[in-house]
């Protein structure tokens, strides 16, 4: 009902889990150790790399609790241009927005690869390739793990081991920002699959985690940073340099969001219910997706919307030019960004009828 009435909904687990920490009497108020709470950190490491992992028994991961998704991305650039040799980042055309102030108030050299195909609505896999190859050795990589913002396209698991295969044999350094496990396919290891890949195969990479959409804990600002490193030594070392990092950044991260999450993430019949209500988040967005798509089908909408339920994730690059948009603003009140990027989240079985009918009249029109 929440849903369909487009309001904010919070978890059963979440509230199960705050009255869980409201219970117990032994909880305190005060900082929290430079890098958050040991055991969120813990199972924020083991949820995207997975239980497992090669790289966390090897003792050869380095986790922080951030500020959400966009602190870990911002502690990991300033942590880069600090340390790594090479201080230029190539991000995928397009992006989200934030990506590009990030890196570069974080002292790194923001550069571009293609992504997007407009002509395809899909992925432009040679053309990402191709920059790669022509990227120079040693450059730091981002890498959407699913559900790419703002597009929805993302690589198919034979793709991601063609861009594995390039970023490795460069020596790259993969940044990989996880905004959106279990959120985008329902599923948290298929959509953990292309970071698991990497992490695999015995080089480094950097993985931001948020928790803003898959635990409705947007206001809460729950994030982690994990690096996966070549030893345990190395580990060890980055540990120490990450404190440097977030010091003077904000000293130490807050604390009732990541207990949340810890209690979650670490009670098993939590886990369970709490992967049930994020297949329902996510089957229901797709479920979005299918009914939009049949919307446009029955109206007769000249052009292929199958790119609709093609795309993954909350975003939908539906291909309309900036003059439709205008034009469905205008005549219809439906908002959206000039691009043509809709929230799928934000869409309900009772306004995709008015979705539908916008976009009709905004193709047809010619605008």
């Amino acid at each position: 009902m929440w849903l369909q009435e487009g309001k904010p909904y919070v978890l059963k687990v979440v509230r199960e889990a705050e009255q869980r920490l409201i219970r117990d009497g032994s909880r305190n108020k005060e900082y929290l150790s430079i890098t958050g709470i040991p055991a969120f950190n813990k199972l924020s490491a083991k949820l995207i790399l997975g239980e497992d992992s090669p790289a966390i028994h090897e003792k050869r991961v380095c986790t922080a609790q951030c500020l959400s998704g966009t602190g870990s991305l911002r502690v990991g650039a300033e942590f880069l241009a600090k340390h790594y040799p090479q201080k230029v980042i190539y991000i995928p055309t397009p992006t989200w927005g934030n990506h590009p102030k990030v890196f570069t108030l974080g002292g790194l050299q923001v550069k571009s690869y293609r992504y997007y195909d407009p002509k395809t609505r899909g992925l432009d896999y040679e053309g990402l390739l191709d920059d790669l190859r022509a990227a120079p050795s040693d450059a730091v990589v981002l890498l959407h793990a699913c559900a790419h913002n703002p597009t929805g396209v993302d690589p198919t698991r034979e793709q991601w081991e063609g861009i594995r295969q390039i970023i490795r044999s460069k020596n790259m350094l993969p940044f990989f920002d996880s905004a959106y496990q279990g959120f985008a396919s329902g599923s948290l290891d298929e959509d953990a699959h292309a970071v698991r890949l990497f992490a695999a195969d015995g080089g480094e990479c950097l993985i931001a985690q948020s928790y803003a959409k898959n635990m409705g804990l947007y206001g809460e600002r729950v994030g982690a940073l994990s690096i996966v490193c070549a030893s345990e030594s190395v580990a060890t070392r980055v540990d120490s340099q990450l404190k440097l990092v977030i010091r003077p950044m904000y000293s130490n991260p807050p604390i009732h969001g990541a207990a949340i999450v810890a209690t979650v993430l670490g009670d098993r019949g939590l886990y369970q219910e709490w992967t049930v209500e994020l297949k329902a988040m996510a089957d229901r967005i797709i479920r979005m997706r299918h009914l939009l798509y049949e919307a446009l089908r029955a109206r007769g909408t000249p052009g292929n919307w199958e790119h609709i339920i093609k795309q993954i994730g909350m975003f939908t690059f539906t291909g309309l030019t900036k003059e439709q948009v205008n034009f469905m603003t205008k005549e219809y009140h439906v908002y959206m960004t000039s691009d043509g990027r809709i929230s799928m989240a934000g869409l309900s079985s009772r306004t995709v009828p008015h979705l539908a009918n916008a976009i009709h009249a905004a193709v047809t029109k010619r605008v």
